[in-house]
């Protein structure tokens, strides 16, 4: 593991600037495109019956706050 002492109060930019990521990023941006959407039927209403929520996971989320932990 390398050891990297910064004594500057600016980041440490290991990688190039913004502009290098933005060209980065246009480079391969062609070869990851994203498939067609499929769609999805809206489901009826009388076919949801509800949610089941394991008993620890219901406490887990009992005791975190409106606004996340």
């Amino acid at each position: 593991m390398t050891n990297l002492k910064v004594h500057g109060s600016a980041p440490l930019d290991l990688e190039g600037d913004l502009a290098s990521l933005r060209d980065d990023c246009a480079r391969t941006a062609r070869h990851w495109a994203a498939p067609a959407p499929v769609p999805v039927p809206p489901v009826s209403p009388s076919r949801i019956h509800g949610v089941r929520v394991p008993p620890a996971s219901a406490r887990l989320l009992d005791a975190m706050s409106d606004y996340g932990d």
